[in-house]
C-alpha cells in the first residue's frame, strides 16, 4: 500500500504515464504509435541532458527533504508549473529573461541547499512554481512540435523521478552528513554564477 506521504508522487507519476498508456491501446496506425513514444522518449530524456534543469531539479528535492515537513509539496508544486510553462512555450507566449531566470533559480536553490534555509511552505511553493514556469517554458519551446503532448508526459515523468531522487537523496543525509549538502548547494550556485556570466 502506497503510504500518505508517496500518494501525491505516485498520483502525478501516474499522470505523467497516462497519454502513453491511452496510445498504446488505442486503435490508429503504427506509425503514429511510433512517433508518439518517440516523442514521450524525448521529453523524458530532455531534463537529464541540460546540466542547469538537472542541478535545479535535485538540489530542490534535496533541499525539501532536508528542511521541509511537507517534503513532497515544493518537488509537486514545480512539476504542476513546470508543465504550465512548457504549455505557454508551446502556444507561442515567450516569456522575458528565460535563460537569465533558469540561471538565477540555480543561484537561489543552490544558496538554500547550502545553508539548509527552513522556509515557511507557501514561500518554498511560491519559488519553486517561479523558476519552474522558467524552466518550463524553455522545455516548451525546445519540445514543441508533433507529438508535443506525449513529450510533456515523458518530461513530468522525469521531472518527478528526479524530484524523487534528491529527496531520497536529502532523506539519507539528515543526520549523516553535514557538509555533503553544503558542498553540493555551492557547486549548484557556482553553476549559477558561470551562466549568469554569459548575460553580463
Amino acid at each position: 500500500m502506497i503510504s500518505r506521504r508517496l500518494a501525491p508522487h505516485a498520483a502525478l507519476v501516474a499522470a505523467a504515464l497516462l497519454p502513453a498508456l491511452s496510445l498504446a491501446h488505442s486503435g490508429g496506425d503504427a506509425g503514429a504509435h511510433h512517433g508518439a513514444a518517440a516523442a514521450w522518449l524525448a521529453g523524458f530524456t530532455h531534463p537529464f541532458t541540460g546540466l542547469d534543469h538537472l542541478a535545479a531539479l535535485v538540489a530542490l528535492g534535496v533541499w525539501s527533504a532536508l528542511t521541509a515537513r511537507r517534503v513532497w509539496l515544493a518537488p509537486l508544486v514545480f512539476a504542476a508549473t513546470l508543465a504550465f510553462g512548457a504549455w505557454l512555450g508551446v502556444a507561442g507566449l515567450a516569456l522575458p529573461m528565460v535563460e537569465p531566470m533558469i540561471a538565477a533559480s540555480l543561484l537561489v536553490l543552490g544558496l538554500l541547499l547550502a545553508t539548509r534555509a527552513q522556509l515557511p511552505a507557501l514561500a518554498g511553493a511560491a519559488i519553486a512554481a517561479t523558476f519552474a514556469l522558467f524552466h518550463g517554458a524553455a522545455h516548451g519551446q525546445e519540445l514543441a512540435g508533433d507529438g508535443a503532448w506525449s513529450a510533456f508526459a515523458g518530461m513530468v515523468l522525469a521531472t518527478a523521478l528526479l524530484h524523487a531522487g534528491g529527496v531520497g537523496l536529502g532523506v539519507l543525509l539528515r543526520d549523516r552528513n553535514l557538509w555533503l549538502p553544503r558542498v553540493a548547494g555551492i557547486a549548484v550556485a557556482a553553476t549559477s554564477a558561470v551562466l549568469l556570466g554569459q548575460f553580463a
